[in-house]
């Protein structure tokens, strides 16, 4: 597990553990600071490594 900070979208800051293994690299958090409460927001790395938001899911998205 490697700790990385989440950057943009409504859980900026926060700091996160995720998989260095996982062959998809994406995490979505359940989060109620979001666009849609009970919802989830969707981060990955971008090509630097930096772990960007992308957008917000609705609940039964995923």
């Amino acid at each position: 597990m490697n700790t990385v900070e989440l950057h943009g979208g409504p859980l900026d800051g926060w700091r996160v553990d995720v998989d260095a293994e996982d062959v998809y690299p994406w995490i979505a958090i359940l989060s109620d600071h979001g666009r849609y409460p009970g919802g989830r927001s969707l981060y990955r790395p971008d090509a630097a490594g930096v772990w960007r938001w992308e957008r917000d899911l609705r609940p039964e998205e995923l």
